[in-house]
């Protein structure tokens, strides 16, 4: 249960760091916090922090954020299902959570958030630049085919990983045929 319960609010505290709004928040989003009050103490320039505003906004970024949530809910919705012993509760459990979770999800905490991060990473050069990129058409694509994009690659991604490990055990097992042996042997007595 620890397993996957870590992995899966470490997933979500990663994707959106804006998720975490109470005291039991991360160092990685008390860091970010303290980030997004700086900025609103008046530590990123003004006139950049509305270049980047323009850019969060030009680029979709709370739509991203909302559709990475939903995708990682997708795949991790059944890692928190096995983490639980079955029963009748289980289901109910798990939606009351997703309920909440999403009940606590402040867009605009997360773009307060990003502000800063950009701050720390481009120019306000940079930051411009990239706006009048993502109004071309072929920045308008790039933002209409990336995300299917890299839902593609994480699906192949994860895929030839799969084969490789597998590929990998095979030839261990097959060099180390006293490995092969105790795996049979401890897969007998976990029969038992």
């Amino acid at each position: 249960m620890k397993i996957a319960s870590v992995l899966f609010l470490g997933f979500f505290l990663w994707a959106s760091p804006a998720t975490a709004q109470n005291s039991s928040e991360t160092p990685e989003t008390e860091s970010l916090a303290a980030a997004a009050a700086a900025a609103k103490r008046g530590n990123v320039n003004p006139a950049k922090e509305a270049d980047i505003r323009r850019l969060l906004a030009v680029t979709g970024a709370t739509n991203m954020a909302t559709q990475m949530m939903d995708t990682a809910e997708k795949n991790i919705k059944p890692l928190l299902t096995a983490s639980f012993p079955p029963g009748e509760y289980r289901e109910k459990l798990i939606d009351l959570f997703f309920a909440k979770f999403h009940s606590k999800i402040d867009m605009q905490r997360f773009l307060d958030l990003a502000v800063p991060v950009y701050d720390k990473y481009l120019s306000d050069e940079e930051i411009k630049g990239l706006t009048q990129f993502y109004e071309t058409p072929l920045g308008r694509k790039t933002l209409t085919v990336l995300p299917q994009l890299m839902a593609d690659l994480q699906a192949a991604g994860q895929k030839w990983g799969e084969g490789i490990g597998r590929q990998s055990m095979v030839e261990v097992l097959a060099e180390h045929p006293e490995l092969e042996e105790a795996l049979k042997e401890a897969k007998k007595t976990k029969q038992e």
